[in-house]
């Protein structure tokens, strides 16, 4: 039965056009190793300089949200945190997609999808001033950053971008951002 479930997995992914899948912990060092694995099949695939660095750098600031946003997390001592997430590369329709989840706090919700939208509306022109007055600005209340990871993924997107929200309790939600290069 492991094996047979594995497999149906494993063609779940295939089919849906998915390379790289990862659901766990996400570090640093996690984001090292992805990033080089994705790198080189880029290289592999033929996939142009332009596309490949997208994918890269729309990959790192995915994985860069969940290690300083996911509401799901471990922590000791209060030094060491793990934060959970999950993420996928794959192709879809001659694009290249790269995907990202994890858990958020229902109270973050409404913030975090009307910055999104008022990003989606914006060309390129728009997110490059929004990127940089972000820059100058002051760091935006809940960021744990400049802010302006989302303006970034943006910016990179040939396709746009997607993302969702599925309430899991009273508490939290589970929020997926799928970016479309």
């Amino acid at each position: 039965m492991l094996a047979t479930d594995m497999y149906k997995f494993r063609n779940y992914l295939r089919e849906t056009g998915i390379i790289f899948c990862y659901s766990g912990y996400m570090t640093e060092d996690v984001l090292l190793g992805l990033g080089k694995a994705i790198k080189q099949k880029m290289v592999m695939d033929d996939e142009d300089k332009e596309t490949a660095k997208a994918v890269f750098s729309i990959f790192v600031e995915q994985v860069q949200n969940v290690i300083r946003y996911s509401a799901e997390k471990e922590t000791k001592d209060d030094v060491a945190e793990l934060r959970y997430g999950v993420l996928t590369v794959g192709r879809q329709d001659n694009k290249v997609f790269v995907t990202c989840g994890n858990v958020i706090r229902n109270e973050d919700r409404e913030r975090l999808k009307k910055n999104l939208t008022n990003i989606q509306k914006m060309n390129k022109d728009e997110l490059k001033k929004l990127w940089k007055d972000t820059l100058r600005g002051k760091i935006p209340d809940g960021s744990k950053g400049a802010g302006v990871g989302f303006i970034d993924i943006a910016r990179r997107t040939c396709q746009g971008f997607e993302f969702d929200f599925s309430e899991v309790d009273e508490e939290i939600s589970f929020f997926t951002l799928k970016a479309y290069i």
